[in-house]
């Protein structure tokens, strides 16, 4: 056989071993999640047998399997995509003054640490949707937790499907499209199985521990409330340790191939669950409520308040607590996603990996008397977002510019070389991975919805680096205006000011929609 024969086997053969080989990564992760029959077992066992005997001619005195030789290192850039559930910005790199957060802090200090960065919706199924298909909400028509993206992009190309068609190995471990948190853990929830060659849903004893779980207020439902609970386990039985593990196990198994690895952290949602060694580092006598002014609510919009009861109505101490918890789960997950960045060097993949780690809403913790998401306030709409792609001038700085979460999918786009997609509605920061303090003049743009009756009205904001203009049902239930050079905790409504009326003027137009 000449030399071009042989080339023409191999090329045969390798084709065919990633037909094998992503058909086996199905049908692997399909029995790990109970949804085929163990008859399907013979199948797969079967399917490793010719792939092993496929490879044998070529690696033999080669020291290289098919799948090594197919990818060269560093002709495709890999990407880890990190989700974090309900992650605001209380972490060490953002300056906060106890959240411990040392694995995030770290890769921040190698990326790039975007300051102004915003959801599109304070919700999880919106802005993952959002996020996950580079459109807006008014776009994907997905405004609550009830609707399924494709019911109205049946089409469309996600993230992973845009690298999918690029020759990737795309995989998701957790949650990364939304499925509801504590009930729905283990199982697909909301997912889109065209966008990955394999999933994992892991499920730890966090999963099953209702028992335990604090709720002061108990008439809200556990996966909507001030929960917390002690582990009464390692964290090695833990959600999101086994996430990590997972995550770690795909990238052991793919390394030689250009991956798109989503990675979706459950904590620090709540049940807030830690174990205590967690909760042992956040002594309660110092942990406070935020300092409000007296007056907080004065010239705030009826719609603006998710709660009238400031704190539920309850005292500071299960504040206090659910606070604790809060950053009990938050470090928790630090921890885990170390293991991930320490695999990522391991494997030496680290240099030829874009790594982002982002929040997927922000969640208040008392400011303003309000709980959680689904404001507009900046301690909402607002999340943490770090990327690091390798050889941009811009690692290790932090960047003050506005940007979206809907700004992701062109920017990896562009990053790894992947086609322009049409109709993505947001844009593409690699300006801002070189040069952090490059000329931008994007707002962020976010938006949740309310309820007067059987009516349902929206509320917009838009974001500047100095100011915040909400308009709720377009003004007709009252507008918001924050001057954050002077107020950055937006205590101080400039709505109503003559004086600001043409910063009004020009911030309205950023947020009419045509």
């Amino acid at each position: 056989m000449n030399s071009l024969s042989v080339q023409s086997a191999k090329a045969d053969l390798a084709m065919r071993s990633r037909e094998l080989t992503r058909r086996d990564c199905q049908t692997a992760s399909a029995f790990r999640n109970h949804e085929i029959l163990p008859s399907a077992v013979g199948c797969f066992v079967r399917s490793l047998a010719v792939l092993a005997i496929l490879c044998l001619p070529f690696s033999f005195g080669r020291g290289a399997s098919i799948a090594t030789a197919a990818h060269k290192p560093g002709a495709k850039l890999n990407v880890l995509f990190i989700s974090v559930d309900d992650l605001n910005n209380a972490l060490g790199c953002y300056g906060h003054p106890l959240v411990k957060s040392p694995n995030i802090d770290r890769l921040a200090r190698r990326g790039v640490r975007f300051d102004r960065a915003y959801c599109q919706f304070p919700l999880c199924n919106p802005s993952r949707a959002s996020i996950m298909t580079g459109r807006r909400p008014d776009t994907t028509g997905v405004q609550d937790n009830s609707v399924f993206f494709r019911k109205n992009l049946p089409d469309v190309v996600t993230l992973p499907q845009a690298f999918m068609n690029q020759g990737y190995f795309t995989a998701r471990v957790g949650k990364i499209f939304h499925y509801g948190v504590p009930n729905q853990i283990g199982t697909s929830g909301m997912d889109d199985p065209p966008s990955w060659n394999e999933f994992v849903n892991p499920q730890g004893k966090d999963f099953d521990q209702g028992s335990r779980v604090h709720n002061p207020t108990g008439e809200r439902n556990i996966g909507g409330a001030l929960t917390w609970a002690v582990a009464d386990s390692p964290g090695e039985d833990q959600t999101d340790y086994k996430v990590a593990s997972e995550a770690i196990r795909l990238m052991e198994r793919h390394k030689d191939r250009p991956f798109f690895l989503a990675v979706g952290f459950y904590r620090p949602h709540v049940p807030c669950i830690a174990p205590q060694d967690y909760f042992g580092r956040y002594p309660l006598d110092e942990i406070a409520l935020p300092k409000e002014p007296a007056d907080r609510l004065a010239k705030i919009p009826f719609a603006a308040l998710t709660s009238q009861r400031p704190n539920y109505g309850l005292d500071d101490a299960p504040c206090r607590e659910m606070i604790r918890a809060y950053y009990a789960s938050v470090t928790f997950v630090d921890s885990q996603v170390g293991r991930v960045l320490d695999a990522l060097e391991r494997l030496k993949l680290a240099d030829n990996t874009v790594v982002v780690l982002f929040g997927d809403h922000g969640w208040l913790l008392g400011e303003h008397g309000q709980w959680q998401k689904m404001s507009l306030f900046e301690e909402s709409a607002r999340v943490p977002l770090v990327i690091y792609a390798p050889k941009m001038k811009g690692n290790g700085k932090a960047c003050g510019r506005t940007v979206e979460l809907v700004d992701l999918y062109p920017t990896l786009a562009e990053i790894c070389g992947a086609p322009a997609q049409p109709g993505l509605e947001g844009k593409c920061l690699k300006p801002l991975l070189e040069n952090p303090r490059a000329v931008w003049n994007k707002p962020a743009i976010t938006q949740v919805t309310r309820r007067d009756g059987s009516r349902s009205f929206l509320g917009r904001t838009v974001r500047t680096e100095r100011w915040r203009y909400t308009e709720w049902d377009g003004g007709a239930k009252g507008v918001e205006l924050y001057d954050h050079d002077r107020d950055p905790h937006e205590s101080r409504n400039l709505g109503g000011d003559p004086s600001s009326a043409n910063v009004v003027t020009e911030l309205k137009n950023f947020i009419v929609r045509k």
